[in-house]
C-alpha cells in the first residue's frame, strides 16, 4: 500500500482518467456506463459535462468523486493512483478537497441551513468556533446570510441550493463536482446558480465539472465535454469566456 503523504495542494492538476471504464454486473447482465474515457482537468477550469440522460454523466462523477472504482484504466486524484489508496486515505482525499453539489440539494432536514454547513468543517476537526464563522462568511458571500437560523424547508430551492454550495466549498475543495445543479430551479434561480459556480472556478480556483442539460453551464465553461453511452465524443472549448459578471 502507498504510504506516501497524499492530497498535493500545490499540484494544478486536480484529476487525470486514463482509458477509464466502469461496468456493473446485474441480474440483466453487464451495463457499460463509462467506456475507455481520457480526460483531465486543472484547477481554475470550469467543466460543463453534457449528454443525454444515461450517458454516464452522472457515473463519471462519482468516479471522480471516488465514490466507484474503475473497472479499468487508472484514475488519479491530484497526483494519486485512486488504485493505490487506502479507504482511509480516500476518504480523508475526499472530505479534505472534493466537494459535491447535488440535483436534489441533500440538506440535512433537521439542521439549520448554518448547522448544514458547520457540519461538514466539523468533519475535517474545524473548531465550532471557526466553522461558525466561515458558514457566516459563505452566506454572506452567496447573499443568504440572512437564512442562517432557517431549517431547509422552509427556503426555496434556489436558497437551497445556495446552501448546497456553500456546504460543498466550507472545506475550500480543489475539484468541485455538480450533478445536474440547475435542474429543478426556475431559469432565473439557474442562472445565478451557474454564476456562482463559475465565481468557484475563478475566484477560488477550484476545478468545477458540471453533468447539465442546461445550454448556460456551456456557455459559462471553458471547456464542453460531450458524453454518449458512456463515451467522450467530443471536446470544445466554450464558445463565449466571458466572466460572469457580464
Amino acid at each position: 500500500m502507498n504510504t506516501t503523504p497524499i492530497i498535493s495542494i500545490t499540484d494544478r492538476r486536480a484529476f487525470a482518467l486514463d482509458s477509464v471504464s466502469k461496468r456493473f454486473v446485474h441480474a440483466g447482465g453487464l451495463t457499460h456506463a463509462v467506456r475507455d474515457v481520457s480526460l483531465a482537468g486543472d484547477r481554475g477550469e470550469f467543466i460543463a459535462l453534457v449528454g443525454p440522460s444515461g450517458s454516464g454523466k452522472t457515473t463519471l462523477l462519482s468516479l471522480l468523486a471516488g465514490l466507484l472504482e474503475p473497472t479499468s484504466g487508472r484514475l488519479q486524484l491530484f497526483g494519486n493512483d485512486v488504485s493505490m489508496l487506502s479507504s482511509k486515505q480516500l476518504q480523508r482525499l475526499r472530505a479534505a478537497r472534493i466537494g459535491f453539489v447535488f440535483q436534489n440539494f441533500q440538506l440535512f432536514d433537521p439542521l439549520s441551513v448554518e448547522e448544514n454547513i458547520v457540519m461538514v468543517q466539523r468533519f475535517n476537526r474545524v473548531s465550532k468556533y471557526d466553522a461558525r464563522r466561515k458558514a457566516a462568511t459563505l452566506l454572506d458571500m452567496l447573499e443568504i446570510g440572512h437564512l442562517a437560523r432557517k431549517w431547509p424547508d422552509q427556503i426555496s430551492q434556489g436558497e437551497r441550493q445556495r446552501v448546497a454550495i456553500a456546504r460543498a466549498i466550507a472545506n475550500n475543495p480543489a475539484l468541485l463536482l455538480a450533478d445536474e445543479p440547475t435542474a429543478s430551479l426556475e431559469s432565473r434561480q439557474g442562472f445565478e446558480i451557474v454564476q456562482l459556480l463559475r465565481r468557484c472556478a475563478d475566484e477560488m480556483g477550484c476545478c468545477v465539472v458540471c453533468a447539465t442539460h442546461d445550454l448556460r453551464m456551456s456557455e459559462h465553461a471553458v471547456r464542453t465535454v460531450r458524453i454518449e453511452d458512456g463515451c467522450v465524443v467530443s471536446q470544445q472549448p466554450a464558445l463565449s469566456r466571458t466572466l460572469v459578471n457580464r
